[in-house]
Parts: C-alpha cells; structure tokens; sequence
C-alpha cells in the first residue's frame, strides 16, 4: 500500500540508499521459496532500519519476530563492536534459513536466535535493551510492550511495524478483526503511556519510533 503517490514512492526509494548484496539475495531466495513473502521488511524500510540502529548505536538489541532474517541483519548493522542481537520467531521451520544469512553477514557471531513463544522467552532474557523491534503477531503487541518495556535502558527506543495495518486503523472494524482492534489499542498505548514519547511515521505500512524516558 502506497501513502503517498506511486511516483514519489519510486523517487523516494530511488534516491535511499540500495541494499546489501546479502540482503538482495536474502530478499530473493524470500520470495522464491517461503510463504507469505510479503512479510520481509523490504529494501527500503530495511534501509530505514539501519540508518536508525546506525544512530542509536545500540549493544543489545531485541527483534521480536524474526520471519527470514532479514531486518534483523539490518537492525544488527548498527550494532557496537561487542553487541548483541536476540530475535525470536515460533516458526522453527525457518531456523536454519534464517542462520544461514546470518552466517553470510558480518554479524553471525552477534546475532542469537530463539525459537518458540516470545511472551515466555522475553521474561527470562537476562538483558537491558538499547533497541527493540516489534513486528510479530498483531494481537499480541500490547503484551510484548508490557513485557518489554523495563528491560530497556532510559533512552533506548522500541520501533513498532505494521501500525498502520494497510489503512485498517482509520475504517471501520470489523467484529472478528482481532488483529485490527490491538493495533488500536496498542497505537493508543503509545500515545497515552508517560514512560516513553511517542512518533508515528507513515513509512510503508506504518512504523512507531517510541523512546523510553
């Protein structure tokens, strides 16, 4: 879905920096081979990802919903010397993809996968996070919030997708739409919760930048 015009999409993405190799092949292999592709963060909003993390300069990183991998090694782009970066994706099937790019990149040493549930993994991570990214399922975003939001340092940012949820959050919802009424609810949270200040950005389908006071 396009927020602005198709053709100042293009120019945009047109004058963004391009993407890595890795990533190009990583995109590549995505759509070739793995279900519901469109969930890959992209080209440019990967590009984004890693100008953000670059600024940031995190040394703990949390990515909770990993897919193949993709904004992760993006988001580890910006990673200090002797960082880390945990994602974490129930799908197990895509394990070994996702380690195999990971291995290619220069942040395979940095970069630790988990796999399972994350509202049970994330309390036992014994870390403060600089930088978090939520782009898992929708329904559960308020919960990973609760769960995340004390393990991140004063300063450190937490980078929500999907929030604008291609448009739905502005139409009318429908009863059975569950995914649909947490953004909402989550949006709001953002918004109203006085430990973080708050910005939505209408880059593709909506991405949060909140920071912890």
């Amino acid at each position: 879905m396009h927020f602005i015009p198709e053709e100042l999409d293009t120019y945009v993405v047109n004058h963004t920096q391009k993407e890595p190799d890795l990533l190009q092949q990583l995109n590549r292999e995505t759509y070739q081979k793995i279900l519901q592709p469109r969930m890959l963060s992209g080209a440019y909003q990967g590009r984004v990802l890693s100008m953000l993390s670059k600024i940031i300069n995190p040394k703990n990183i949390l990515e909770i919903g990993t897919y193949t991998g993709y904004s992760a090694i993006c988001l580890a782009e910006g990673l200090q010397v002797n960082g880390e970066l945990h994602t974490i994706d129930i799908n197990e099937e895509l394990e070994g993809f996702q380690r195999k790019y990971f291995d290619l990149s220069d942040y395979g040493k940095q970069i630790h996968q988990h796999i399972g549930d994350a509202t049970q993994i994330i309390p036992n991570l014994d870390k403060k996070f600089d930088l978090v990214f939520i782009d898992a399922d929708k329904p559960n975003y308020p919960v990973y919030f609760d769960l995340v939001i004390n393990k991140i340092n004063s300063g450190g940012i937490i980078l929500s997708d999907n929030v604008l949820w291609t448009g739905k959050v502005i139409e009318e919802v429908k009863d059975d739409d569950l995914s649909t009424k947490a953004l909402l609810h989550y949006n709001q949270l953002l918004v109203e919760d006085q430990r973080i200040e708050t910005v939505l950005l209408p880059i593709r389908d909506g991405l949060t930048i909140s920071r912890k006071i």
